[in-house]
């Protein structure tokens, strides 16, 4: 891989997960703001856990086999940000929830898209991949640093600002439609990447990894597979309500703060090999659902305005391990059990199970335990956080319990093999 094309994909995972990190974050702060029901936020982000289902039948049935990937992908992000924009000019449930549906349909799979551009130009990419998607994490950073800091941004190049936040509004989401059209133009300048499978048969049990369902006659894969989908559920509260509750409870720069979960993610990726020596597969996937519950039960009693801030920062920063111990060891553990004809057909179904179904759950009944807990006659709407936060803490309690029990550790991965995990993965930036 030549220096220029290392630039052109750096550029390109940048601008695809700063548009990501720009929209996610701080929508249901905005759609609180504008009067959206807790239910109604949840279902607003079930899209992406919808589109993550679907994705993989477009990447496999038209994608791999009619255009080239980057025209694919620039097309894909062009369509997307004219439906992230028009989502930001209506204030009303079913007109926003079929646009955004719209625009997760177009944005998710380009998640896979900016991969297979990338491993197209790479000689070795279980080498040169991770200096190249670093810069996703990195985008995702930046935008939750603009949005955060946008009033002390815009004050030091000298231009008048009246907002003192930009989170409740439809700016962040805006910024993401600007994105996508940047990034859709953008892809057209990106080396050519042939579809893949062209004139070739491909079928939907290959596209959604059902030859894994044979691993599930193991005791312990299928607790894994279970386990996975399950945990997935709390995970959705963090997701999709950590920034409307720090904003509510008085936090300042509340999506700014919010970056130092993908800084310790980016962190906590360095140390994993030593942690794999020590711990072992059960115990890593153990250790990230311990730090599961211990992130909502940290965030139920913290306080913003008292010595005890300390709490949410914590438990914030726990968000790098709670994903890389659990998602990347769960990758780097499908990928040693399984065969190596359907491996990779195994990392597509695990995903499957966990951002399609399990985010999908998790999605619906946050909004639904949101609203359980809304206190009555306050405007805008107040919750009872605490109750809320200990329902996923307990979620994951459980689930870390049942998995202790019920999972045998049957391999003992080398740690140099991270890297190879890393490059499997699809959706780490979360």
């Amino acid at each position: 891989m030549t220096p220029t094309i290392r630039i052109q994909l750096s550029v390109m995972m940048f601008i695809q997960f700063f548009i990501w990190g720009a929209w996610a974050v701080t929508m249901g702060t905005y759609l609180g703001a504008i009067g959206f029901s807790g239910t109604q936020i949840g279902q607003a982000y079930s899209t992406a856990a919808i589109a993550a289902i679907v994705s993989p039948f477009f990447i496999g049935m038209v994608a791999d086999r009619y255009l080239p990937a980057q025209i694919t992908m620039g097309i894909l992000h062009l369509l997307g940000g004219v439906f992230m924009f028009l989502a930001t000019t209506v204030d009303s449930f079913a007109p926003f929830f079929v646009l955004l549906l719209a625009y997760t349909l177009c944005y998710m799979p380009t998640l896979a898209l900016v991969n297979a551009v990338s491993f197209n130009q790479m000689e070795n990419p279980s080498q040169e991949f991770p200096g190249v998607r670093v810069l996703g994490t990195l985008g995702w950073i930046i935008a939750g640093l603009l949005i955060g800091f946008a009033e002390q941004i815009t004050g030091f190049l000298g231009l008048s600002w009246e907002m003192t936040n930009i989170e409740g509004t439809n700016l962040p989401l805006r910024m993401a439609a600007i994105g996508s059209f940047v990034l859709g133009f953008y892809c057209f300048t990106l080396p050519n990447t042939p579809p893949q499978a062209k004139g070739e048969k491909t079928t939907i049990r290959e596209i959604i990894g059902l030859d894994t369902l044979s691993l599930m006659k193991d005791r312990s894969f299928a607790i894994f597979i279970v386990s996975s989908l399950l945990i997935c559920i709390p995970l959705a509260f963090y997701y999709n309500f950590t920034n409307p509750f720090l904003n509510e409870i008085g936090v300042e720069n509340a999506a700014a703060k919010m970056t130092m979960g993908q800084m310790s993610e980016f962190g906590f990726m360095l140390v994993m090999p030593f942690f794999l020596r020590a711990l072992g597969i059960k115990y890593m996937l153990l250790t990230g659902m311990l730090f599961w519950a211990a992130r909502y039960v940290l965030f139920a009693f913290g306080d913003a305005d008292s010595a005890l801030v300390y709490m949410l920062y914590f438990g914030i920063i726990f968000h790098g391990i709670c994903y890389d111990f659990f998602f990347v060891t769960g990758q780097l553990y499908v990928d040693r059990v399984a065969p190596k004809a359907i491996r990779a057909s195994a990392q597509g179904f695990i995903a499957l199970i966990t951002y399609g179904v399990g985010m999908y759950i998790g999605a619906w009944i946050s909004g639904i335990v949101v609203d359980m807990y809304a206190i009555e006659g306050t405007e805008p709407t107040m919750h009872n956080w605490t109750s809320i936060w200990l329902i996923p803490a307990a979620m994951a309690a459980v689930v870390m319990v049942i998995f202790f029990i019920l999972f045998q550790d049957k391999v003992s991965p080398e740690p140099e093999t991270v890297e190879d995990v890393e490059v499997n993965e699809e959706n780490d930036a979360v």
